[in-house]
């Protein structure tokens, strides 16, 4: 008989989680301000480009009255949050379009790089942590651990690039970077696919290690366990042993990582867009933090933040459908 899935316990779950996210965003928008506030570019000087070079004090001080970057610091804070509460993201001062238009173009793109990196970390982590977990301390594992261990050390922009090389000058197999081949002008599945195989691939590898290594110590641990050896003294077959008792209890640690890793690969992903030239999030992030434009970068910190928070907010609910005994009310 199948276990009936405790939505309403999942379901206080996320509105506990949800009420505490609203204090968490509005620290993260006012302290954004607060940073962009202290920092050394001058938006004003930003938006102007060359023309604010020649341009009179009278005319900057002009400027700066109409990005409202004269007024005080909470006074802006408070209009860009009010307007956002009603979908008004405003508009960039930078790229002189509206935020959500900004965003809305380049998310998706960030989104299907950074999902099928996650599934590739995912995968490959579990597989190969399944393989090395069951004969610690064998060719495979030691082999395994060693280039996980390396993974973890190497930046992800380092094998970017070095994947630029091998497979992309050197072997000429795969684009070395953006969306569509450069005598392309429309975008198509196919051009996309063979576009993102090499980012995905770099950001999955670059999220590997640790997926590995939980799954591999967690089934080696679970394989030493009483009923494990008990499954076997049974006269089990090993796969059945593998699948329906270690595995299980050997991922539930994994589970956790879901969340933690979002932060990691968010990191990551902006350095990796950069790489290979990927029409995401990661150049207007740049340019609004670079450029103090006030509304992109508070819309684009919330949404780093509230990806985070989600992040951990689906972990502890796949642990807690994963092992019933941890609850969704604690």
């Amino acid at each position: 008989m199948s276990r009936r899935l405790p939505w309403g316990a999942m379901a206080r779950m996320t509105g506990r989680r949800a009420l505490t996210a609203v204090p968490v965003l509005l620290g993260v928008t006012l302290a954004v301000f607060a940073v962009a506030e202290a920092s050394p570019f001058d938006p004003v000087k930003a938006y102007a480009g060359t023309a604010g070079l020649t341009a009179s004090q009278e005319n900057l001080d002009q400027i700066r009255a109409n990005l409202g970057v004269d007024r005080p610091l909470l006074t802006r804070w408070w209009e860009w949050l009010s307007s956002a509460l009603t979908g008004d993201l405003g508009d960039s001062t930078v790229m002189r379009r509206p935020v959500a238009e900004v965003i809305g173009e380049r998310l998706g793109w960030s989104v299907l790089l950074a999902a099928t990196a996650f599934a590739v970390a995912i995968v490959l982590g579990t597989l190969l942590g399944v393989l090395a977990g069951r004969r610690r301390g064998g060719l495979l594992d030691r082999a395994v651990s060693s280039a996980a261990y390396t993974l973890e050390a190497a930046p992800a922009f380092w094998l970017g690039l070095l994947a630029i090389w091998f497979f992309a000058l050197k072997l000429g197999a795969l684009p070395a970077g953006g969306l569509t081949d450069t005598a392309s002008d429309t975008v198509t599945a196919d051009q996309v696919a063979r576009h993102l195989v090499l980012p995905a691939l770099v950001l999955g590898l670059s999220q590997l290690p640790w997926f590995f290594l939980y799954v591999r110590q967690g089934v080696g641990d679970a394989l030493d366990e009483d009923p494990v050896r008990g499954a076997r003294a049974r006269g089990l077959r090993e796969r059945t042993v593998l699948t329906g008792h270690a595995l299980r209890s050997g991922m539930l640690p994994m589970l956790t990582l879901v969340g933690s890793r979002v932060p990691e690969l968010i990191t990551g992903a902006l350095l990796v867009e950069t790489v290979f030239s990927w029409p995401g999030i990661a150049a207007a992030t740049v340019t609004a933090a670079t450029s103090v434009d006030f509304p992109l970068l508070a819309a684009l910190t919330v949404l780093a933040t509230a990806a985070v928070l989600l992040g951990n907010l689906l972990s502890d609910l796949l642990y807690g459908l994963a092992d019933p005994r941890v609850g969704f009310d604690g």
